[in-house]
């Protein structure tokens, strides 16, 4: 499995805090990433690219080349009504997924990420199908895939999802589990086992995790930088993910044989930088108890 990020977790760093700027810029993120962060990969939401002119993707796209931090899948933030009565307002819908698609180009992804908002009957089903395949038609000439990632209604079920999937038909459409989705689900293993299989690309979404063992602190009373705390914890053991337990949900993924892109999703309080630390920390820890099993 490849390890990315996605950009929303360290979204406090690419915002002003009061007067100061931003820590970070935009195009600084890949170097960041890979350097600081030891991932291998982006996972970018449209939210950041607003007003956003070709040159300036493409030019993110050549810093994500120079950092060795490829941008590998763009998310669109608002889930699409593709199932509405409305054809003008479908076509506006199918007119955004063209949009996003060509911004994914664009940046050198091979995935796109959306939502579809729907409701669960069969008629919403068919008209969310024929829509996301015209949608399709532009993704198939730039071979990229558009993943979809469930929320509540038409695809909050797996097997309404593969239902939607196989009705778009074609190879480059498919699922894009979420951690706290399955989490959240009556069996989240079973869940994942019967929706990743569609899958090239999977949310490791986090939030909370306990506290850092003594041997991840500095050696004196006085708290360090975040530097220093980053530093002790990628030398410890990894802090345990307390909203609920990764070990099931990596076990349930490697065990359909998924092999592609795992994007740390860190949707926490604390600071963003240690937040996709740890989550890389527990992460890592749980393939590794996944392997060994």
């Amino acid at each position: 499995m490849l390890l990315t990020c996605a950009v929303s977790s360290i979204a406090d760093l690419l915002k002003p805090a009061g007067s100061k700027p931003p820590r970070l810029k935009l195009s600084d993120v890949p170097a960041y990433v890979r350097e600081e962060l030891g991932l291998h990969g982006l996972t970018l939401s449209t939210s950041f690219l607003v007003g956003s002119t070709r040159e300036r993707l493409e030019a993110f796209r050549d810093r994500a080349d120079k950092a060795r931090c490829a941008c590998l899948m763009l998310l669109e933030d608002a889930a699409l009504p593709l199932a509405t009565e409305d054809d003008d307002a479908a076509e506006t819908h199918v007119d955004r997924l063209r949009r996003v698609v060509e911004a994914a180009h664009l940046l050198g992804c091979n995935a796109v990420g959306v939502r579809v908002e729907a409701p669960d009957d069969d008629d919403s089903l068919e008209r969310a199908a024929d829509r996301l395949r015209v949608g399709m038609e532009r993704a198939d000439k730039l071979e990229l895939n558009i993943l979809i990632n469930p929320q509540k209604g038409l695809t909050e079920a797996p097997e309404r999802l593969s239902e939607l999937i196989k009705k778009v038909g074609g190879f480059r459409i498919g699922s894009m589990p979420d951690f706290e989705a399955a989490a959240a689900s009556d069996d989240p293993a079973s869940y994942l086992k019967r929706i990743t299989p569609y899958a090239s690309v999977v949310i490791a979404s986090t939030r909370e995790f306990g506290e850092i063992p003594d041997s991840a602190t500095p050696d004196d009373d006085k708290p360090g930088s975040l530097e220093d705390l980053a530093d002790a914890l990628m030398s410890s053991e990894a802090a345990p993910h307390t909203a609920y337990d990764l070990d099931p949900l990596i076990a349930a993924i490697a065990a359909v044989g998924f092999d592609g892109a795992l994007t740390i999703d860190y949707r926490g309080d604390e600071d963003g930088t240690l937040g996709v630390l740890k989550s890389r920390e527990a992460i890592e820890a749980a393939i590794q108890a996944s392997a060994e099993a």
